[in-house]
C-alpha cells in the first residue's frame, strides 16, 4: 500500500469511529475558535509588517504624544492590557511551603499562581503540574533510571521542592500593562497559557490577565461590527449612502445591499473587510452610475 493509500485509510478509520454527540453550545465554540485563531493569524501579520523596515523619511517621530486627541473618523485607540486586565492579582511569595500552595489555587479557583519577592516582584509561576507532579513521586516513590530522559530527571528533582520559589516555573511570562490586547494574545498564543502576570516595567506585579477576556476583547459581537460600520464608516465617509445601504451581520460576515455611486462601491468593500473582526463581506450592492 502507498503512502497516499496509507493516509486515505486512515482517515477513513477515523470517519468510521463514532465520534460524541455535539454540545448544544459547539457551534458557538467552533465559531468562536475561528474567529480566534483568525485574529491570531492578524495579529501576526500585523507584527510582521511592524517590523518591516521603513525608509528613513517615513520614520515616525521619536517624540509622540501619549494623549492625542482623537482624530475625527479615524479607528478608536487599540484596547491596552491595563483596560482589561484584573487588580489585585493574587500570588504567593517564595517561601511558601507546599500545602499552602494548594491550598491558594483552590481558594483562588486558578491552575497558577505567580511567584513573588518579599519586593513583590515577580520570580515565577507555579502551577496544579508542578504540584501534581510533585504529589505523584511521594506517592509512588519513583525513581528514574540511570538513563532516564534529561526533562524526566528535571521534573524528578523538582518535585522533591518544598516551596514555591523551589517548585516555580522560571522565567515567567509577563506583560507589560501598555501593550495592545492584541500583543498579549499573540503571547497568549505563543505560550499556550490561560494566565498571564501583569507587571510594571520593573517586574513588580501589578494585575493578571486571563485569555478569555483576551480573546472577548478582540472578538466583538456582530451588533459591534454593525454598529461600527454604520457610525463610522457609512456616516463619515459616505454620508450619501447612509439612507440607501442596509448592513446585516452574521457571525462576522458582513452583507451589503442596497443602492450607492458605483465609484465609491470598492471603497466601501475594502474599508468594511479592514475591520479586524470581519471574516467575510458578500456584495449585493447596486451601484448607481451617474
Amino acid at each position: 500500500m502507498t503512502e497516499r493509500e496509507n493516509i486515505a485509510a486512515g482517515a477513513e478509520a477515523r470517519r468510521a469511529v463514532p465520534g460524541k454527540a455535539w454540545r448544544p453550545d459547539e457551534p458557538l465554540r467552533q465559531d468562536m475558535l475561528l474567529r480566534y485563531l483568525g485574529t491570531v493569524a492578524r495579529v501576526s501579520a500585523k507584527q510582521a509588517a511592524a517590523r518591516r523596515p521603513t525608509a528613513p523619511d517615513s520614520a515616525p517621530s521619536a517624540r509622540v504624544k501619549e494623549s492625542a486627541e482623537p482624530v475625527p473618523g479615524a479607528e478608536p485607540a487599540p484596547l491596552l492590557v491595563r483596560d482589561v486586565m484584573d487588580v489585585p492579582a493574587a500570588s504567593v511569595h517564595g517561601d511558601m511551603p507546599f500545602m499552602d500552595i494548594a491550598r491558594s489555587l483552590t481558594r483562588e479557583h486558578v491552575g497558577s499562581l505567580p511567584v513573588v519577592d518579599a519586593d513583590d516582584r515577580v520570580m515565577g509561576v507555579v502551577s496544579e503540574s508542578d504540584l501534581l507532579a510533585k504529589a505523584a513521586v511521594e506517592a509512588s516513590g519513583y525513581e528514574p533510571g540511570a538513563i532516564g530522559r534529561l526533562r524526566e530527571r528535571r521534573l524528578h528533582d523538582k518535585a522533591r521542592a518544598e516551596t514555591a520559589e523551589m517548585l516555580m516555573t522560571t522565567p515567567a511570562v509577563t506583560v507589560f500593562p501598555d501593550s495592545t490586547v492584541a500583543e498579549a494574545t499573540w503571547l497568549v498564543s505563543l505560550s499556550r497559557l490561560k494566565r498571564l502576570p501583569v507587571t510594571d516595567h520593573e517586574g513588580h506585579l501589578i494585575g493578571v490577565v486571563h485569555r478569555n477576556t483576551l480573546l472577548n476583547a478582540l472578538i466583538r459581537d456582530d451588533a459591534g461590527i454593525r454598529e461600527e460600520i454604520e457610525s463610522r464608516i457609512l456616516a463619515e465617509d459616505f454620508p450619501a449612502a447612509r439612507n440607501t445601504v442596509e448592513v446585516t451581520v452574521r457571525n462576522g460576515v458582513v452583507d451589503v445591499s442596497g443602492r450607492m455611486a458605483e465609484a465609491d462601491v470598492p471603497r466601501l468593500l475594502a474599508e468594511i473587510k479592514n475591520i479586524d473582526d470581519v471574516t467575510e463581506v458578500i456584495d449585493h450592492l447596486n451601484p448607481v452610475t451617474g
